[in-house]
Formats: C-alpha cells, structure tokens, sequence
C-alpha cells in the first residue's frame, strides 16, 4: 500500500469516528435504591462514630486515600473537630436525594444547627473494588433554609 492509500484510509477513519467522538457522552446511569441505602448507612455509621469521639471507627468508613492523608484516628478526629463542627453539633440531620453529576456521586445531607441555622453537608461517595460505598470527601455550605 503506497503513502496516498495509507493517507486515505486514516483520512475514512477518522471522519467515521469522528460522530462518535462529537457525540455527547451518556448520562450517567442512576443509582439503584439499594445503594443510596447503602451510602446513607455509612454515612450515618460514620457521624455515630464521629459524635462517639471514635476516630478509630469513623475513620473506616473513608476512602483509603482519607485515611493515608491523616494517618492515625486522632488526626481525623481533630480535623472534624477544627473543621466540620456543625456534624458533631447538629440538633437535626435529613439526608436528601443524591445524584450522579460527571460520575462523582453526590449524598447531601441538611444540618439543623442548635441555632436553628441550616447547612448542607455534600458527601462525596466512592465505590471501592470490593464493592462498598466509602467517603471521599466533604463540603460544608450554607443554605436559605431556615429551620422552624
């Protein structure tokens, strides 16, 4: 095959995958019920343990990359402490619907402070090889809502 053939039929392939490539990718498929169960559990499991003073215990329900950046259960503990206080504080928590956006699963969950402000912590969830849900990461932001 001479350099022209060659050329025209990368020049095909190309403008044949070009659609696919052009194509918007699919929407992420929505979780089953089953593990936004399966998410809140552990979310909750790890609060429990949080409010507990259980570092230990609240530090396995992160992704392993959480638990090498603080290193010991006290380390977490004091990081939650500084700076996620409205988890331990909270009077009130309602998880709310979850969403898959740009494959990061997403769990919000609202936080009635003692003086009835409300914040939303957003839980980022990942799926480990073994198939459990573990904690990835979190943000704490206010909301408009004010608790009655």
């Amino acid at each position: 095959m001479n350099v022209y053939a060659r050329a025209r039929r990368a020049l095909v392939i190309a403008l044949l995958a070009a659609p696919a490539l052009a194509a918007p990718p699919a929407p992420p498929a929505a979780l089953p019920a089953a593990d936004w169960m399966a998410i809140r559990e552990v979310i909750g499991d790890q609060l429990a343990a949080l409010r507990a003073g259980d570092g230990a215990t609240a530090l396995t329900f992160a992704t392993p990359g959480i638990r090498v950046q603080f290193g010991t259960p006290e380390n977490f503990l004091r990081m939650v402490r500084d700076g996620y206080a409205p988890l331990l504080s909270a009077r009130h928590t309602a998880f709310l619907d979850g969403a898959v956006i740009d494959g990061a699963t997403l769990q919000p969950l609202r936080l009635v402070l003692p003086d009835d402000t409300v914040q939303v912590a957003l839980y980022r969830m990942q799926r480990q090889p073994d198939g459990r849900w573990r904690i990835a990461g979190c943000v704490l932001a206010p909301s408009t809502v004010q608790a009655t």
